[in-house]
């Protein structure tokens, strides 16, 4: 309870620290559609999907899906593609996340770009129906390829087949806090779904202020920043305190097209090891800067704890 406290108390910063007095903007992106869930419930997929477009849709917050094809034969695929559809029936994007989320560093640049080319079958038609293309490519875990020659190699086949791939500069884990809440709602547990809700927020506020920080270290003054989320009930149940926090940092939703005009992005990133990293630390390597520590944190300890017993993976799988 005391990293929740002092989450708490970092989140009050928020409110009244410098960033207040700036204006920016954000891109909001949810990675693994259909969905990202513990429970194989059909129904609960298609509840989170028009709990988060609904909200998405209130505030008027544009934002982009990436999806996972894999994930349409997971539960009922004429079900899966309608959750797809209503992302674009409520004016948002979708994007390219491989088929199977899997990771560069196993499958190498001739299996990754496979998976990618896979994972288009279905999102490209249904994209190109409605005069739209399918342009936006998101690496699972933020894998990019390693070494440089794998990198090189999966940049080329996305430039030349259209792809322009998604960069992160906010990014507080939360499919870490996300698969403890699918738990806690399967077993109606309503205080363990608050205190994860209410860590996660206090999480996220700490995120985005080290983000904003760490921008301003890199490039003297605030840029358009993306930010990192996953289809879940959690960000469902969460959009509405999220919004909030966007609005104390003084951050307004963007496109991701409209965020990525920012000149930041035209910053080189030579980075080309195996962790996936953000683009802040892709681009603190490049300019040879440090990034400040202060809110460059992991979840807190009992977060991690939760996630641990309900889905026993990190050793070989990050999730993001």
């Amino acid at each position: 309870m005391q990293h929740i406290a002092g989450a708490l108390a970092f989140f009050a910063l928020v409110l009244v620290g410098p960033a207040a007095a700036r204006a920016g903007t954000v891109a909001l992106t949810f990675d693994d559609l259909p969905a990202l869930s513990i429970l194989p419930d059909q129904a609960y997929v298609d509840d989170l999907n028009a709990r988060l477009l609904y909200k998405l849709k209130r505030h008027r917050f544009p934002a982009i899906g990436f999806v996972n094809e894999s994930k349409i034969g997971d539960l009922q695929p004429e079900h899966q593609i309608t959750n797809l559809a209503r992302w674009l029936d409520a004016g948002m994007l979708l994007g390219n996340h491989t088929f199977s989320h899997d990771s560069p560093n196993k499958l190498g640049a001739e299996g990754y770009i496979a998976d990618i080319a896979r994972g288009e079958q279905i999102t490209r038609p249904m994209l190109e129906k409605r005069g739209l293309k399918l342009q936006w490519f998101r690496h699972p875990y933020l894998e990019t390829g390693y070494p440089a020659a794998v990198r090189n190699q999966i940049d080329g086949w996305l430039a030349t087949h259209g792809y322009r791939i998604a960069p992160v500069t906010i990014d507080a884990e939360d499919w870490e806090f996300a698969e403890p809440y699918d738990d806690a709602i399967a077993r109606h547990d309503i205080a363990r779904q608050q205190s994860i809700r209410k860590a996660y927020l206090a999480y996220t506020a700490i995120r985005i202020r080290w983000s904003q920080t760490s921008a301003r270290v890199l490039f003297g003054r605030d840029i358009a920043h993306v930010m990192l989320l996953h289809c879940t009930r959690l960000n469902a149940d969460t959009l509405d305190g999220l919004a909030k926090l966007l609005r104390a940092a003084h951050l307004r939703p963007v496109s991701l097209n409209r965020a990525m005009r920012d000149r930041a992005y035209r910053t080189p990133d030579d980075y080309a090891g195996k962790d996936g990293i953000t683009w802040l630390e892709r681009w603190a390597i490049t300019l040879h800067k440090t990034l400040p520590e202060q809110g460059d944190e992991d979840p807190p300890a009992e977060i991690q704890a939760q996630y641990d017993r309900v889905d026993n993976d990190r050793q070989s799988n990050t999730n993001r």
